[in-house]
């Protein structure tokens, strides 16, 4: 069955057509999230649609492009924004979860901007690997662990679940996907779902 009726068809029950919604990029090819899923399941195809999403509106980018920071006055770039995310699956995963020591992404003492305002060198191909590898190693981390395993956060007063991190992840990257829509947009017009 179908999620989607014939193109430009009316839907029966609403009466909608897909004129009506978003459009959707030609080369998507993100994980379909289940409409009918275990607890586990729908956590972790939900982080990973929204992965996927940023993936996506960084695809096809030149470097330029990605530092463009199209949407002023937010100093934001696509570029920045992937390194954010990497330093964020680190921090929260191995570095929260499993207090591993590892060292941070992308930030430095004498520059706390490091992270968003990447430096005029860097290089956006190597970030953006870099955040895959992130990715990576947090769906290792989360594959090794039961939803109700916890861990105490640095500097925090409380234990947290594995499921209180997946959806702390799962909002991060719904915001930071709204601000990658804008700014791809911004940069050369794509726009869509």
């Amino acid at each position: 069955m179908s999620d989607h009726p014939a193109a430009g068809a009316v839907r029966p029950e609403s009466g909608l057509t897909d004129d009506d919604f978003s459009p959707i990029w030609a080369d998507d090819d993100r994980p379909r999230i289940p409409r009918v899923a275990a607890e586990r399941e729908a956590l972790a195809a939900y982080l990973e649609y929204y992965r996927a999403t940023v993936d996506l509106k960084c695809r096809g980018l030149t470097r330029e492009q990605a530092r463009t920071r199209s949407m002023p006055p937010s100093t934001l770039s696509l570029h920045g924004l992937v390194r954010h995310l990497a330093g964020v699956e680190r921090w929260w995963f191995q570095q929260n979860f499993e207090r591993r020591d590892v060292p941070f992404l992308f930030i430095a003492a004498d520059d706390p901007d490091l992270e968003f305002d990447p430096p005029s060198d860097a290089d956006f191909a190597a970030d953006l690997a870099a955040w895959r590898a992130e990715c990576a190693v947090s769906r290792e981390i989360v594959a090794a662990h039961d939803l109700d395993d916890t861990a105490r956060p640095l500097d925090w007063w409380e234990d947290v679940d594995l499921r209180w991190l997946l959806l702390r992840m799962i909002t991060e990257y719904a915001q930071h996907c709204g601000h990658a829509d804008l700014l791809r947009e911004g940069v050369d017009g794509m726009t869509g779902a």
